[in-house]
């Protein structure tokens, strides 16, 4: 994919307003467009949508590419949309919708196209799709004076960030770290950050939203049901509807704060005293501090492995020594490996980012070919144990795998398992995610490197949660099932829940049976729907 290029073009389209349909004509006249694109552009333009991109547009591959994270969903072999659709108020939004359904497309909402298996921007079965990116929605208005903020679904964290700590240096939101992630999805899947063991998940702090339905209505917290307002906020991304915009809940923060990221390298048993002494002190630090560590697999010539740490500390250099010198002396930090800057200046630390400007940037990082799988953990893994893992990363591994280890304690166990559709709260130590990833010139040993990553998953059941398994909605794996939709609109069937639960009680536990209800409650037609959405109740 020629990022340059596609940043250039959403880059103008943005800037001019310019309808993607219209600057294409030219072009476009000697070839039709398929029927399907030709049908939702009529209603489209009928109803004063004018910026959309079909096919034949020679700005449709840039728009689609552009912010498509997961390369494995950008080849093309992958089915690609009737059209990208562009709204840039919520009256172009619920159009969008509705020249949908009449047109007898499948919806795929579009945020910042972070879904790890793509299900923002493809669809299974060859069904055909139109994909409403949201892109322009991504106007923030911060209030100060109430600790409150409005935030379009299509802004992405970097700009919620940057709109935020502008606004005041003591004033923070609880998200992920990937600046370039959407506000819609995240938060619709929970939105866990280096925030969340002190003040919660994003969705925790969710205080209203704007929800556009099926039929184009418009809901609030006030006039939607109460199980659906519980169901946008975790209950995953692509089944409710479209949130427009949401309103959240601010957090205060120091003036400073602390922040770390040391690195540590040694032979298998020193990297696992590590790993084993981490999960007895990270979900048990007080809830300012978080610590997360990222151990990759083995690429030295010596079999050294390396394990990295993240650290954040909602207080002084003096405050983060004086408790980590006491509780990990294992790790041996040290006061010159610490910084103290403002919570916005970590959020551009943590993003990989150079300056508080980069994070309005949506092009950081771009993309890459990869697949991921999650894990939860109860009780802690055993040295000998830990020692086990480090030696299966150390064989036959690719030299881009890894696994990311994220504490949880704190608020994350304070908050009721019921409280919002995510329930992974008191009793997990920490979740941890696998992935994988590989360049475009290792693509055809792609089948490789995720069966490499499907046997790592296999080994650590072990040492993880059971009955069920565990994962985290944020982090999908299609590995756990799917609910193979055949039509646009997927309806449903008698055994459709029962099905869907194989994978939804992984996700949702206890709170899936609540989520039927809501779903059925607000979208019975099942307009909304992608390989793990969350299916009606048959009637």
């Amino acid at each position: 994919m020629n990022t340059m290029v596609a940043a250039a073009a959403l880059a103008l389209l943005h800037l001019f307003g310019v309808s993607a349909t219209r600057a294409s004509s030219a072009q476009s006249s000697s070839s039709s467009p398929p029927p399907a694109a030709a049908g939702i552009s009529s209603c489209l333009l009928s109803t004063g949508v004018t910026n959309f991109s079909l096919p034949t547009s020679p700005s449709y591959t840039p728009l689609l590419d552009s912010s498509i994270r997961n390369l494995r969903f950008a080849l093309p072999s992958v089915g690609k949309p009737a059209a990208v659709v562009l709204p840039s108020t919520k009256r172009d939004l619920q159009r969008a919708v509705l020249c949908a359904r009449n047109t007898s497309l499948a919806i795929r909402v579009r945020s910042g196209g972070h879904s790890y298996e793509g299900l923002s921007y493809t669809t299974e079965n060859h069904v055909p799709f139109v994909v409403i990116d949201l892109s322009n929605l991504n106007h923030v208005d911060v209030d100060p004076g109430t600790a409150t903020a409005w935030v379009e679904s299509g802004a992405t964290l970097g700009e919620v960030y940057h709109a935020v700590g502008l606004s005041n240096r003591t004033l923070a939101f609880s998200a992920g770290s990937c600046a370039t992630v959407g506000m819609g999805g995240h938060t619709a899947g929970g939105g866990f950050g280096l925030l969340s063991r002190k003040f919660g998940l994003s969705a925790d702090n969710v205080l209203d939203a704007v929800l556009i339905t099926a039929s184009g209505d418009t809901l609030t917290r006030d006039t939607m049901h109460p199980d659906v307002f519980w169901a946008i906020r975790g209950g995953g991304g692509g089944s409710w509807g479209v949130v427009y915009a949401w309103k959240v809940r601010l957090v205060p923060v120091p003036d400073n704060i602390t922040v770390f990221s040391v690195g540590r390298t040694g032979p298998a048993e020193l990297i696992a005293g590590l790993m084993h002494r981490w999960q007895y002190v990270a979900p048990s630090l007080p809830d300012e501090f978080y610590l997360s560590t990222y151990i990759p697999t083995v690429s030295s010539s010596n079999g050294n492995h390396s394990m990295s740490f993240t650290g954040q500390v909602l207080g002084p250099k003096r405050l983060a020594m004086a408790v980590l010198s006491q509780t990990f002396p294992e790790l041996g930090l040290a006061e010159a490996e610490l910084s103290e800057v403002s919570w916005l200046e970590s959020a551009v630390k943590f993003a990989g980012l150079s300056t508080v400007a980069d994070l309005t940037s949506r092009q950081p990082g771009v993309g890459q070919f990869s697949k991921s799988k999650s894990d939860y953990v109860q009780a802690p893994i055993s040295m000998r144990d830990a020692v086990k893992i480090l030696r299966f990363m150390a064989t036959a591994g690719p030299p881009e795998g890894s696994i990311q280890l994220d504490p949880y304690g704190g608020a994350m166990a304070r908050i009721g398992s019921t409280v919002t559709p995510f329930p992974h709260r008191a009793g997990y130590l920490y979740s941890i995610q696998y992935g994988v990833s590989w360049k475009a010139s290792d693509v055809d040993r792609a089948d490789e490197y995720i069966g490499w990553l499907r046997s790592f998953y296999a080994f650590m059941a072990p040492y993880v949660t059971k009955n069920p398994r565990a994962a985290y909605v944020n982090y999908l794996d299609l590995d756990l099932g799917t609910n193979d939709w055949m039509n646009a609109t997927g309806g449903t069937s008698y055994g459709s829940v029962g099905h869907a639960a194989s994978w939804g009680e992984r996700y949702f536990f206890m709170n899936f049976g609540r989520l039927v209800r809501a779903k059925t409650k607000v979208d019975p037609g099942n307009v909304f729907n992608n390989a793990q959405s969350i299916p009606p109740l048959y009637s």
